[in-house]
């Protein structure tokens, strides 16, 4: 029910009942603006759009802690990411606001702040983008009618240097770390795992036999605490293993436990093993000081490409989401195969030729030009 009557002191008082059945009410000067008011709150009733004032009014901070609530499908090392994100840059500025009062000018001008206190386009990507997901959660509550932060212009981020080891590169590096620690860095560089795949790496997934290892299971560091669930997409994927690193883990196999663990048995917590062992080994090995261990699955990508790899047979290894993710990442690599197979392509043709060559001249009857067309 919606209706508009003028009010003692000349003003026009437009009045609706909303979907919970509370009454709102706004006030005009003027008969033909309350009218036209009332008439694009039927509008969006009507489409769907409507938005409720006293949900608008509901501060940012309490949607965020909603939104944060309702995230339980997610890996406790992303929540974890997104409530500090939300603590250090997103609540100071916008927790005490009411959410309808949040629009593009101020997001802009926010943005534009960080940008000139020297906050890096990546972290402010971070930033807009898990601000935009709490107010997508008002939106979907009838909250909020458009989200100010779609279809901002963010200065693009630049890409961390990779870095590619060759073969002889990689057996130095596991030279100058040594022990299991030397064979972990060689299993990294020609399977390409992650870091925390393979601090959750079982015996028990290991197939020596065969040669392969079953990815199933990763281990990620939240808020001090190693966290055991899936991996990175959630997939599981089998990675073949060339006949040497078969023969570098059959010495330690075991029947259960960690395949690489630290000292006492336990898991290998990656920073510990970065800080104490990894940085260490790569400068004694004389190798760039900007070396990550996550290289060295960049450093799996281009071997195999070296060895003709298919972009699919990559991602596969891998465990990417998409080739989508596979070629943004790595396409920069392919053309060095795209000049393999041309060249393959090359050789194949003028040795056909040179085949076909042959036969002509084994032939009493030449082949002709017209049938060489043929």
């Amino acid at each position: 029910m919606a209706h508009v009557n003028k009010r003692a002191n000349g003003q026009w008082r437009a009045r609706y009942r909303g979907p919970a059945g509370k009454e709102h009410a706004q006030h005009f000067a003027r008969k033909v603006d309350a009218e036209r008011w009332l008439d694009s709150v039927r509008a969006d009733l009507s489409s769907g759009s409507y938005v409720d004032p006293a949900r608008g009014r509901v501060k940012f901070g309490e949607w965020a802690e909603q939104w944060l609530a309702e995230s339980v499908h997610l890996k406790p090392k992303t929540v974890a990411g997104y409530e500090s994100v939300l603590s250090r840059h997103v609540l100071p500025r916008w927790g005490s606001v009411p959410v309808a009062s949040i629009d593009r000018a101020a997001v802009k001008t926010w943005v534009a702040t960080m940008s000139a206190d020297g906050v890096g386009p990546g972290t402010i990507k971070n930033i807009v983008n898990v601000t935009s997901a709490v107010l997508r959660s008002a939106i979907e509550a009838g909250a909020l009618k458009v989200n100010p932060c779609t279809g901002l212009r963010l200065e693009r981020a630049e890409r961390a240097e990779m870095h590619f080891l060759d073969a002889e590169e990689v057996a130095r590096l596991a030279d100058a770390i040594g022990g299991p620690y030397g064979v972990l860095v060689t299993f990294a560089a020609y399977t390409g795992l992650r870091a925390g795949e393979l601090a959750a790496l079982r015996w028990e997934r290991v197939d020596l036999i065969r040669g392969s290892v079953d990815v199933v299971e990763s281990f990620a560091e939240v808020h001090g605490a190693l966290v055991l669930g899936p991996t990175k997409t959630y997939a599981r994927r089998t990675v073949a293993l060339p006949r040497f690193l078969v023969d570098l883990l059959a010495p330690t196999a075991s029947a259960s436990g960690l395949v690489f663990a630290s000292p006492d048995g336990g898991p290998l917590r990656h920073s510990n093993f970065y800080r104490r062992h990894y940085r260490p080994a790569v400068k004694a090995a004389g190798l760039p000081d900007g070396l990550r261990f996550h290289d060295l699955r960049h450093t799996t990508v281009a071997l195999l490409v070296a060895q003709g790899a298919h972009p699919l047979a990559i991602k596969e290894r891998l465990g990417h989401s998409s080739i989508t993710v596979t070629l943004d990442q790595y396409g920069h690599l392919l053309p060095s195969l795209d000049e393999a197979l041309t060249e393959g392509l090359e050789r194949a043709y003028r040795e056909a030729r040179a085949d076909s060559m042959r036969t002509q001249r084994g032939q009493v009857v030449p082949i002709t030009g017209s049938q060489e067309a043929l």
